[in-house]
């Protein structure tokens, strides 16, 4: 019976959001009420079951997701994105531009939330394209594959950063193993897939070319746009990997495990950011809070979808349905991270949105990770790998994509939903690679 009402509760998430277009916030309240009512929870211990699940979800992910936000946006307003895509293809050379432009998507991509980096990044690949003639989708596949698989695996992310919350997986960690999957599967579904493309002749319309270059002499440094983007990445892996040689008793344990803390190395990155892209470069202290302000605007739907999704989690917790589902996957012959990327796959499929997927995977697959069967922070990519698979007609990326490249439905298939497949098929690879290893 709970796995019929839960089966159930799914095909309503999939009917309010799809057929009936309304928000995935209230789709997933609905049915969490609705699963909870079902499985015989009193009324009021329904409502405290939503409540404790939006609260335990949201507490540490609001720091995350906002400070992530607010870097992002200052490293794309500053010209800081720009002057690291200048950068890398100097360094790279123009017949490499697309190594370049890879490298940039995924270091913009780490703390920039994928719609902003597309918006940002893409009409700066048309102008790259333009002045190397170098073919578009040559150039703009491995960008977005990085941003893409930055999306889907690595915190601050909003999907990666809510699964490694629910799983209380170690940040640090995951991090780590997704940069560790992220390279191999970037270079895979970007540079390398685009040989193998069908030839596809973008013609991107004018208004999506770029609006605001900056000239040279705008730009902060390269140096400096590169350490500040890449701070959070920087304290946060270093700390991992230094607590693992040093004793849990000492202060310097203590002071490492203090600055390693995501919410302090976000914190201390965007203080820096303040002064790096802003201040030192004339920027009044009121014009950089009103790009956090604007950055923050971005993100509350993001946050009321997770917080959504964290309800749905402490219901399927509380009503015991967790614990059934648990017992069955148990039984079953497959690789828990086998099936916990089938079952994202299977729901990015049908919903079309991959940060959906991933929350309502999580909360389906909770008990083989609470059962210490599986490693938490490889249960976050494979699942991030399975929430990218199958990008469609039901994806609001497949359609930015399609419109901003100017391209046909079947050229937007052959290109994008291939790409985004390899990344889910390649991401998975690299997941039970990794975990033959550790």
């Amino acid at each position: 019976m709970p796995l019929f009402i839960i089966s159930l509760g799914i095909i309503l998430l999939f009917l309010l959001i799809i057929f009936f277009r309304i928000n995935a916030f209230i789709a997933f309240i609905l049915v969490s009420l609705s699963v909870g009512i079902a499985q015989g929870m009193d009324l009021i211990h329904v409502i405290e079951s939503i409540e404790k699940g939006i609260g335990n979800t949201l507490g540490f992910l609001v720091m995350i997701l906002g400070l992530g936000a607010m870097l992002g946006k200052i490293v794309a307003d500053s010209g800081a994105a720009q002057q690291i895509t200048n950068g890398l293809i100097r360094l790279f050379g123009v017949r490499n531009t697309k190594w370049a432009v890879m490298l940039t998507g995924f270091i913009v991509g780490i703390t920039m939330f994928y719609s902003v980096g597309f918006v940002i990044l893409v009409p700066l690949v048309f102008t790259v394209a333009s002045a190397t003639g170098i073919p578009l989708i040559t150039i703009a596949l491995p960008m977005l594959a990085s941003l893409s698989v930055t999306h889907g695996f690595l915190p601050p992310h909003p999907a990666p950063s809510a699964l490694t919350v629910m799983f209380e997986a170690d940040m640090g960690k995951t991090l780590i193993y997704g940069i560790l999957v992220s390279i191999p599967t970037i270079i895979i579904s970007g540079p390398i897939l685009t040989k193998f493309l069908s030839k596809v002749n973008a013609k991107p319309l004018k208004e999506f070319m770029a609006k605001k270059l900056f000239a040279e002499d705008e730009l902060p440094g390269l140096k400096i746009s590169l350490f500040t983007a890449l701070l959070p990445v920087i304290l946060i892996g270093s700390s991992t990997i230094i607590l693992e040689f040093v004793s849990n008793k000492s202060a310097f344990y203590s002071l490492i495990e203090f600055i390693g803390n995501p919410v302090i190395a976000l914190l201390f990155s965007v203080l820096l950011s303040i002064y790096t892209l802003g201040l030192s470069r004339g920027s009044k202290m009121d014009e950089i809070m009103k790009i956090f302000t604007k950055s923050i605007s971005g993100i509350t739907m993001v946050l009321l979808i997770i917080a959504g999704a964290g309800a749905l989690k402490q219901i399927l917790i509380d009503s015991g349905v967790s614990n059934y589902i648990g017992k069955l996957l148990e039984m079953s012959d497959f690789s828990p991270l086998i099936l916990a990327w089938l079952i994202a796959t299977l729901i990015r499929f049908s919903v079309g949105s991959a940060t959906v997927a991933g929350l309502t995977t999580a909360g389906i697959v909770l008990p083989l990770v609470q059962s210490n069967t599986v490693s938490p922070e490889l249960m976050v990519l494979a699942i991030g790998s399975g929430s990218l698979m199958l990008s469609h007609v039901n994806d609001s990326g497949f359609w930015l994509f399609k419109e901003y490249f100017n391209l046909s439905v079947k050229e937007t298939l052959l290109t994008w939903t291939v790409m985004e497949t390899s990344i889910g098929i390649t991401g998975l690879i690299g997941v039970l690679i990794l975990n033959n290893l550790i």
